[in-house]
């Protein structure tokens, strides 16, 4: 395989394609972290840690996934999960298309594969929510197939040794890497070989502080031995996300229980229950020599939330810290509106009046228990 290029990519022979696969197989045989979903080749599991890790740290992922698989031992318990079950057992984790994803191609696996995993790489990529490089994971990782994996550390550490001039964040050059994977990739232990390049690009080779005189593979590394690892992989930087401003109504009534609502009218946070939200314009801070707010225009908030809540309600003026939470492309900004509704009105369906302590009853995604904090942290 002399004089191959890949997109314009001069890549190595195959003598030297061996040794780098050795270097990097060895340092994983002595340096693998010791993770849960390692302990055997189950597809099962090895898809719950997959999807988990998109967008989302190991540390933050083990016990969320030794929870999922304690609630949901076998694909046909996923395939069968009741909603909120679902849902609180993803709570905090976000992108919650993740887990609807997995019930969906849980159900199909139990309707087209007897509730098993498929185990070619054409079944697996038609599940929903398998894109190319979970498929790549779960195929080598579980069926020992060759193929690979390609993720963002993966191909940072591709852009490193072959000092590649391609944006990792443009969805396009992902091909350029595929490419160059399935020529690097050891055809006898694939799921080992993508495993060692995952932990290599997340530790040695992260984005933040790397330590590339430790790499196992520094002597292949052209940008190392160029002196250019500042300059790869080359990336764009990502769009500020968009800002929404949102007032949180937490009102009680006189037993003392908390109005909450059922989302069932979104995409985002569809199915999560949360306390009242209304979208409101930017609030602005004022100068000294500003005019203070009219107290009709925090009336008029009140008095929008209230067309759709026709309550009594004495509100109380209390200061609370700004709520903020961050999603790919939008940053919500969320004060907090506090009030105590006289007597206890009948509601509309998809609302409950519920007590604090069965709260753990009910799904709240991650910007609700912020509010939540929020309240309880001015009531202390």
């Amino acid at each position: 395989m002399m004089d191959l290029k890949i997109y314009g990519i001069d890549m190595w022979p195959d003598q030297k394609i061996q040794a780098f696969r050795s270097a990097l197989l060895d340092w994983y045989d002595r340096e693998k972290r010791d993770l849960p979903w390692r302990e055997n080749t189950d597809p099962y599991r090895i898809w719950v840690s997959e999807i988990m890790l998109q967008q989302t740290r190991v540390d933050t992922v083990i016990p969320y996934f030794q929870r999922f698989l304690e609630t949901f031992p076998t694909i046909p318990d996923l395939a069968a999960a009741e909603e909120e079950t679902l849902l609180k057992t993803w709570e905090g984790l976000g992108y919650y298309s993740r887990v609807r994803n997995m019930q969906v191609a849980a159900q199909t696996m139990v309707e087209k594969y007897e509730g098993k995993f498929p185990e070619t790489m054409e079944e697996i990529r038609s599940l929903k929510g398998i894109g190319p490089y979970t498929a790549g994971a779960i195929a080598s990782i579980a069926f020992n197939l060759p193929e690979p994996a390609v993720d963002g550390n993966v191909m940072r550490v591709l852009a490193r040794l072959f000092e590649v001039d391609l944006d990792i964040g443009n969805p396009t050059n992902r091909k350029v890497f595929q490419a160059m994977m399935e020529v690097l990739i050891d055809p006898q232990r694939p799921g080992d070989f993508n495993q060692a390049l995952m932990d290599l690009g997340s530790d040695i080779e992260a984005p933040v502080n790397p330590r590339p005189h430790e790499s196992p593979v520094k002597d292949f590394s052209a940008a190392y031995l160029h002196g250019t690892m500042d300059r790869y992989p080359i990336k764009a930087p990502k769009k500020k996300p968009v800002p929404i401003f949102l007032k949180a109504f937490i009102l009680q009534n006189q037993a003392g229980d908390f109005l909450l609502e059922k989302n069932d009218h979104s995409n985002l946070l569809a199915g999560f229950w949360h306390f009242p939200l209304l979208e409101v314009e930017e609030e602005k801070e004022l100068t000294l020599f500003e005019a203070p707010l009219e107290v009709a225009e925090e009336s008029d908030v009140r008095s929008r939330f209230q067309a759709d809540y026709p309550f009594e309600i004495d509100w109380q003026e209390q200061n609370f810290p700004e709520v903020k939470h961050i999603f790919s492309h939008r940053k919500w900004h969320i004060t907090l509106e506090v009030g105590q509704v006289k007597g206890t009105p009948d509601l509309a369906e998809g609302s409950l009046w519920v007590s604090a302590q069965d709260f753990e009853s009910y799904p709240f995604a991650r910007p609700q228990q912020k509010i939540w904090e929020v309240f309880q942290g001015q009531q202390e």
